[in-house]
């Protein structure tokens, strides 16, 4: 038993030293020209997700997803995020450009909870390019945006037209 446990110390410590060495060592890849490794991807997508559900307190959205509402989210929505994040019924401009890939929501939607969806905004993600909001959105106009961003796969006919006018006079 004195043996086996001795192999496992040994095994940790091997590991331990061998990843810092190959940290430090600066043996990883880190260009932004090349798609991250199956494992780098996955462990930052669990790891970012984890973290976004842990910090994010789950409460209802305090703004009801009325028309006007949507509209309101999706005119802000169209003014901040969708340069990245996508503008409904338009080809995404870069979208296999940006490591980890930028969430094209009108196609891919979320799977984030609004609660989740204002906590990301708000505070933004490190190393992702995605920044945070709260230093200049109210919490208003970021459960605003929520409530639009959960729906923009599914919108209502009327919410749909009033934004594509806003996007034809320039607005």
């Amino acid at each position: 038993m004195k043996n086996f446990l001795m192999g496992v110390l040994t095994t940790v410590i091997v590991l331990s030293v061998g990843g810092f060495a190959y940290l430090r060592l600066g043996l990883i890849e880190v260009r932004g020209d090349l798609p991250p490794s199956r494992l780098e991807t996955y462990l930052m997508r669990i790891s970012v997700h984890a973290s976004v559900r842990r910090n994010a307190t789950e409460q209802a959205n305090p703004v009801q997803p009325t028309d006007e509402n949507l509209i309101a989210g999706g005119k802000q929505y169209l003014g901040e995020c969708a340069g990245c994040h996508g503008t409904p019924g338009k080809i995404p401009k870069f979208p296999s450009g940006l490591f980890p890939p930028v969430p094209q929501f009108p196609t891919e939607g979320t799977e984030y909870t609004e609660a989740q969806i204002v906590w990301v905004a708000k505070h933004g993600i490190r190393r992702t390019g995605m920044f945070s909001n709260g230093l200049w959105d109210s919490d208003q106009e970021l459960w605003t945006m929520a409530a639009f961003i959960k729906r923009i796969r599914d919108l209502p006919p009327q919410v749909k037209q009033e934004l594509a006018k806003g996007k034809k006079s320039g607005g």
